[in-house]
This record gives C-alpha cells, sequence and structure tokens, in this order.
C-alpha cells in the first residue's frame, strides 16, 4: 500500500479525513499525522511517505514550505493541499510545486477520493517503470526476440539490439524450443528462466526468453540443420519438467527462424491428443503441416454458440454444409480440407476446456486419427461431427446447473460492468451464499477468481490490440481501481500490464 500522512493544525480535520476516506480501497494507509509543518517535516524525515495532504496555512512552516522541504529527500512525494482560502496567489504557487490538487474546505469527499485515485495511479506507474528498469535488460531481451520471432524488427535494428545485449546470432542455422506449463505457475517460470540461462552460459548460444502466451522460448544455434539436438531436449526436460516441451524445425537463423517459432507453436497442439509423450518436434507431426489457409473459412463463432447452446443436430448440420461448401470453393486442396478439419478438432478441444475447465483427451484421439487417414471430404466432415457430438454429449452429462451457466453468460456479456454474487442472486431468485457455492462446485473455482481471470484476457486483448493506456484498459475490463488491476493482472499474467504491453 502507497503510505499517507495528513497535515492540518485543526484535529478535527485530520480526525474527519480519517474516518471519511477508505483508504485501503484506494491502496492506501495512513502512517501519521501532525499539527504543524515543522512536526510534520520532522516526522516525514524518519516515516516511509508517498502522499502529504496539508493544510496550507499553520504555525511554523506552511504548507508550500512543508512540501518543498519534504521533497528535498523525497522528490517523487504526491503532495495534496487543503486551504480555507480561496487565494490565487496560494493556488498559482501550489500549480508550481506540481501539487495533485488544492481543495478547498469544507472538503468535497467526491472530488478527494478522485484525487486520492489519479495520485495512486501515479504513484503505481512510477513503481513499475522502476521495476522496469531494474529488469530493463531481461524486457528487452524478450522484446526484441519475440519481435523477431514474429517478423516485427529491421535487420538494423535487430543487429543493434542483439549487440546491446551480447546476443551473437552468428549460427548459420537455428532452432526455437517451446517449454509450457499447465496451469501457468509464474515462481516455476521465473526460476526456469534463471536455471536456462545459467545452465547454456558459456556452452551453446542458447537464449530464453518469454513470450506473450506465457510460454518459455528458446532459441538455440545450430552449426548445422542435422545437429543432434537430443542433448539440448535433455537439458531443457531437466529443468523445466513438468513443462510440456516442443521443438520446430531447423531454419537458416538470420532469415526465417520466426517458421521454427511457428513451428514450435503448432506443435504444442500435439500434446492435447498425445499428453504423455515427453517432448514433441515438429517433424514428428506431419497431420499439423498441411497448407494453412490465410483466412480460417468457417464460422466459428456459430460452431461455439451450438456447442453451448449443446444444439447437436444443428451443429452437425452446419458442419456438413460448409465442408460441402469448401469442397466446392475454387483453389481448394485436400491437404487443405484437412488441414479445417484438424483445426476444428482441436478448436472444440479447446473449447470444451474452457467450458468444464477439465482435460479429456479422448474425446479427440479418434477424431484426429479419423482425420489424418482420410481420403475423402466426406470422411474429413464426419470425423469433425462425431467430434463436436462427443463434446456436446459431454456437456449434457456435465448436467450443469441452468442458473450457473446464466452467470457464466453474464460474466462472458457484462464483465466490464459491477457484477457481484448479491445482485446476480438477486436477478436469478437465489441466495448469493448459495449460488457461490454451487458456482464453486460446478466451475471447479470462486465466482470471484473466474470473473477475473476473463477479464484478465480481455484485458490482454487490449493490451496487445489497442493503444490505450493501462488505466483505460483497467476501466473498460471492469476494473476502476488501477492498484487492483495490476494486482490481478501480475497473479493471472506474472508481469505486470505495463511489461505485457512493451513486449506487444
Amino acid at each position: 500500500m502507497f503510505k499517507v500522512f495528513l497535515v492540518d493544525d485543526e484535529p478535527f480535520i485530520i480526525e474527519g479525513l480519517m474516518d471519511a476516506i477508505d483508504w485501503a480501497a484506494f491502496g492506501l494507509e495512513i502512517v501519521g499525522s501532525a499539527e504543524n509543518g515543522q512536526e510534520a517535516l520532522e516526522r516525514i524525515r524518519y516515516t516511509p511517505v508517498d502522499i502529504l495532504i496539508t493544510d496550507i496555512s499553520m504555525p511554523f512552516l506552511n504548507g508550500l514550505d512543508l512540501i518543498r522541504q519534504a521533497r528535498e529527500p523525497r522528490p517523487d512525494l504526491k503532495a495534496i493541499i487543503l486551504s480555507g482560502f480561496n487565494e490565487f496567489d496560494y493556488l498559482k504557487e501550489g500549480l508550481k510545486l506540481g501539487i495533485e490538487n488544492y481543495l478547498l474546505k469544507p472538503i468535497n469527499v467526491k472530488e478527494l477520493q478522485d484525487t486520492l485515485r489519479n495520485a495512486a495511479d501515479k504513484l503505481l506507474s512510477s513503481r513499475s517503470d522502476a521495476r522496469l528498469l531494474q529488469s530493463n535488460v531481461q524486457i528487452m531481451r524478450d522484446n526484441t526476440l519475440y519481435r523477431w520471432m514474429n517478423d516485427r524488427i529491421s535487420e538494423s535494428e535487430l543487429a543493434e539490439r542483439a549487440e546491446l545485449l551480447g546476443l551473437s546470432l552468428e549460427a548459420p542455422f537455428g532452432i526455437v524450443a517451446l517449454l509450457r506449463r499447465e496451469p501457468f505457475d509464474i515462481d516455476a517460470q521465473e526460476q526456469a528462466l534463471a536455471q536456462l540461462a545459467a545452465a547454456f552460459e558459456g556452452r551453446r548460444q542458447a537464449v530464453p526468453f518469454r513470450d506473450l502466451d506465457g510460454d518459455i522460448v528458446v532459441l538455440a544455434e545450430l552449426s548445422s540443420p542435422d545437429e543432434d539436438r537430443t542433448e539440448l531436449a535433455r537439458t531443457l526436460r531437466r529443468i523445466a519438467a513438468p513443462a510440456r516441451l516442443s521443438f520446430g524445425g531447423p531454419h537458416p537463423l538470420r532469415s526465417s527462424i520466426s517458421a521454427s517459432y511457428r513451428e514450435a507453436k503448432k506443435a504444442q497442439e500435439f500434446f492435447m491428443i498425445d499428453p504423455d509423450r515427453d517432448w514433441i518436434d515438429y517433424e514428428d507431426t506431419l497431420p499439423l503441416k498441411k497448407a494453412e489457409l490465410v483466412d480460417f473459412p468457417i464460422d466459428w463463432e456459430g460452431y461455439r454458440k451450438l456447442l453451448v447452446a449443446r444444439d447437436k443436430e444443428k451443429l452437425s448440420e452446419s458442419i456438413a454444409a460448409d465442408f460441402e461448401r469448401l469442397r466446392a470453393m475454387e483453389g481448394m486442396t485436400p491437404a487443405q480440407l484437412q488441414e479445417v478439419a484438424l483445426e476444428l478438432i482441436i478448436r472444440f478441444k479447446m473449447e470444451l476446456k474452457s467450458i468444464k475447465h477439465a482435460d479429456e483427451p479422448e474425446l479427440f484421439a479418434a477424431g484426429i486419427g479419423q482425420a489424418n487417414a482420410a481420403s475423402h471430404y466426406a470422411e474429413l466432415s464426419e470425423a469433425v461431427r462425431q467430434v463436436a457430438g462427443r463434446c456436446v454429449d459431454s456437456l449434457a452429462k456435465d448436467a450443469r446447473s441452468p442458473v450457473v451457466l446464466q452467470v457464466l453468460s453474464e460474466i462472458q456479456e457484462h464483465y466490464a460492468d459491477d457484477l457481484s454474487l448479491k445482485a446476480l442472486g438477486a436477478r436469478f431468485h437465489i441466495h448469493p451464499v448459495y449460488l457461490g457455492q454451487l458456482f464453486q462446485k460446478e466451475i471447479g473455482e470462486s465466482f470471484t477468481e473466474h470473473i477475473n481471470k476473463y477479464r484478465i484476457e480481455q484485458a490482454k486483448r487490449l493490451l496487445k490490440t489497442s493503444a490505450l493506456k493501462v488505466h483505460d484498459i483497467a476501466r473498460q475490463v471492469g476494473y476502476w481501481e488501477t492498484g487492483y488491476f495490476y494486482k490481478q493482472f501480475k497473479k493471472f499474467v506474472g508481469i505486470s500490464p505495463t511489461e505485457f504491453k512493451g513486449l506487444h
């Protein structure tokens, strides 16, 4: 929490401020008070203070001089002035000092709350910037290599940053390995990153970094595309287990290493149908290497809605009609049709897991095998329809309470609103305590945990795709307290939203 110090020569003003504001709700804590400027200055010298709220007219030392002198050891100190005088000279001098606000007595509590919120946001941002400075090498490495993996950095900028970061990048070939831990564990990830950096120091050139999906990526140099990668795989498995390890293929390092990154990502999907593998090489995932389409030609959102509605018949009809349409498209090849079928099976797998919060690989292995062995478009259509049907049956067996489904729908549609079990309980005519227990039982996590996860996912999307400021994004996804947003984002993503935005 940020520390607040109150100064006023009228004790009842200090007592009123203490009682009028829910300080903890703003991420603030009162650490002291004083009845004159000189006493305040002496105490502030030995007390950590982030925000100073002071009267302007006091004995021994007035509020303006107090701010000046208190800032000598604490230049980042935020100051809010309280005054019974609407004097322009005071206001002008306060503005020169860069105060947060000049509030007239009697204090307007709403205006003070808004001022405190803004001051806390500024402090939080400055602390985030300080943390960025402390970890600037890792952040720059993450940013540089992630952009390189996604073809978003020029050759000249890459060379400049590589020299600054001490990356040689001189080998003729390279390969990308990807480590994914489910569920995500930030402490384990940070430990694995440090251990990987230490393991490769002084040996072969292999650089670990983080991408925006929370995966650890290892870029390794190769002297030839046929160089044995067994030792590298063993090292990664030893350090990062039980993370899932996948490899892209070897590629020329400077010209096309991004292809290896995309292949490593794609290979991770193979764990959906073969979770017992120690590690997966893209070369072993032939079904996933079919020709990819520029634009996915299926209305997946329509499929998803039919799945959630458990409309098995309509979903099967839609799949059959789409495959009939696709096979008649000009330029459509059997390989592309197969890629569509495999992609749909994978999406059904991911959607079912997001709804039930449980992995059911047995529902998909047969469909993948059937799609891989298909020699006719009708067989591909049938494979997808069978998988979709199994997903609907799984949801039907789940027998989830209709009220929980309504709550989930409310979260998806109104996640930015002030949702609570009390309000939802009143709307659906069910006691909020019982609703919370029912939600916990069927979803496997509390209502608060679930809505925070959902909001953070929406925030990640906006941080990647929009130019909005972090505090604006926080409010768009339902967080009016930026400090709480930072806390929840760090909890679920592992880094702050400022750091996350910097990586994009």
